[in-house]
């Protein structure tokens, strides 16, 4: 018998596909009034890195998160105004 153990490895896709996801989520943010009020996507983000059970390198995805917040809040994301 052997202990070893086998890492879980993921495709060239998926790892694509997870990096898309964390851009697109970075660049998702509230606005009230016509201000930029906050980062959701960035905390969606994060919440979803922290509990992500086959994780890239966390660095890489937090780096992606960050940057797609900054061009997000540089008017190239998606925003959700709130009505009241």
């Amino acid at each position: 018998m052997s202990n070893k153990k086998t890492a879980a490895t993921e495709t060239d896709g998926v790892y694509f596909l997870k990096l898309l996801m964390y851009f697109v989520l970075g660049t998702i943010w509230l606005k009230y009034h016509g201000y930029v009020v906050f980062p959701l996507g960035l905390v969606l983000g994060v919440l979803f890195a922290r509990s992500d059970h086959f994780a890239i390198d966390k660095k890489i995805e937090y780096a992606v998160l960050l940057i797609a917040s900054l061009l997000g809040l540089a008017g190239y994301g998606v925003f959700f105004v709130l009505p009241f």
